[in-house]
């Protein structure tokens, strides 16, 4: 309504002006003198600064006489109890504890290898065979000779139990079976290390050496063998949580470089504080059953360290802070239509989880808090509510 009176009034000027001088201006155009010219303008913009002025004092005495002009516009919302989960995020790494290198355990020849990459295999499966150099012929010798020191052991005991013979000829027999058993499980120990066995459930990631290549323990890698099905996550956590993450708490993984998100748990955390950085481990397990998470791959962790089944949220845009650092917010009493006054309330915050913010006191389920405008009021003030938006 200012605003037509205002332009109303602006209007009538400048027809009174232009109804005297529009002529008169056109006539002193037309006469090409400068300095007539130079004249009529400074009048003018001394007309135009006085008309200004006037505007000025008319709208302030609109505002000093309109009541409705002093009260500031607000909106608000309505305080409600609901779940607050807060997460810690977190970065990590995909790792598995079965993916591992496979070296010879015997010295020679890769005479064979009868696996190829991405070929899957099973525990205890042959995957290469290193020449032997002569030992299943030994072997075979030494069972010959143990097939001997059996028969005449059996005999001597056989006849050390009706009486026959020395017990130092039974003790020897005995002695000598018992040496040649021996001697055949350590050379079939050494026969069977020129086998290479899959340790594990898994695939063949990588043939690294190639048949007939001279081999040694400890120093040629043969395969790599990966087991993609129990895979986790190992992070590190600020010691800040350690009460408050413990096995069972749930975890919202994410994968960036895949687009895929999972949940998951923290199936162990660890007791030991990293002294050089204040840290502790912690382990979530991963399903894998599409094969499409692989180790070493980048994740974002959100790990549930706290939830609160009635809390209560309010924008952290709305809280100011007094002198002696106390937080509050603006609520509204007495209501009436669309009319209300202003109440500070000094709360008390908890945790933040985005632009919200945990409130543990100082409002109460169902209060409407002002939202908008928060920041231009002052506690006893009347306000008008514009809307009441929904938290």
């Amino acid at each position: 309504m200012k605003y037509i009176y205002t332009l109303s009034l602006v209007t009538l000027l400048l027809t009174s002006c232009s109804g005297n001088k529009k002529k008169s201006v056109e006539a002193i155009i037309a006469s090409d003198d400068l300095e007539l010219i130079r004249q009529k303008k400074s009048e003018l913009d001394i007309s135009a600064q006085e008309i200004s002025t006037q505007l000025k004092q008319l709208e302030e005495k609109i505002k000093d006489l309109d009541p409705q002009e002093k009260i500031p516009l607000i909106t608000t919302f309505a305080a409600k109890e609901a779940v607050f989960t807060h997460f810690v995020e977190l970065q990590g790494n995909v790792n598995t504890k079965q993916n591992l290198l496979i070296y010879p355990e015997f010295s020679g020849v890769l005479s064979n290898v009868y696996v190829i990459e991405g070929q899957k295999v099973n525990k205890g499966q042959v995957l290469a065979k290193i020449d032997d150099g002569g030992l299943n012929q030994q072997l075979a010798q030494l069972k010959i000779q143990t097939n001997l020191a059996k028969t005449t052991f059996e005999r001597q005991e056989r006849l050390w139990n009706q009486k026959i013979g020395s017990e130092i000829q039974f003790l020897q027999a005995k002695s000598s079976y018992e040496a040649q058993q021996q001697a055949v499980n350590q050379l079939e120990q050494q026969v069977a290390k020129t086998l290479v066995r899959a340790p594990f459930n898994g695939t063949i990631d990588d043939v690294i050496t190639d048949q007939g290549s001279v081999v040694g323990p400890g120093q040629s890698q043969l395969f790599r063998i990966v087991n993609l099905d129990d895979m986790f996550i190992e992070t590190e956590v600020p010691e800040l949580y350690v009460s408050d993450i413990k096995k069972g708490k749930e975890v919202q993984v994410s994968f960036p470089v895949l687009g895929k998100e999972i949940n998951a748990i923290v199936r162990q955390s660890s007791n030991f504080i990293n002294p050089a950085n204040r840290t502790f481990k912690v382990e979530v397990g991963i399903p894998n059953k599409d094969k499409s998470v692989k180790p070493n791959l980048t994740a974002k962790l959100k790990i549930n360290d706290y939830t609160n089944h009635n809390a209560i949220l309010i924008p952290q845009s709305i809280i100011s802070e007094n002198a002696e650092g106390q937080q509050y917010v603006y609520t509204i009493i007495n209501k009436t239509g669309d009319k209300a006054t202003v109440k500070r309330e000094i709360i008390e915050t908890g945790r933040t989880q985005g632009d919200y913010i945990e409130v543990l006191s100082g409002i109460k389920n169902g209060e409407e808090i002002i939202d908008e405008g928060a920041r231009s009021v002052k506690e006893g003030q009347e306000v008008k509510i514009l809307i009441i938006v929904a938290n």
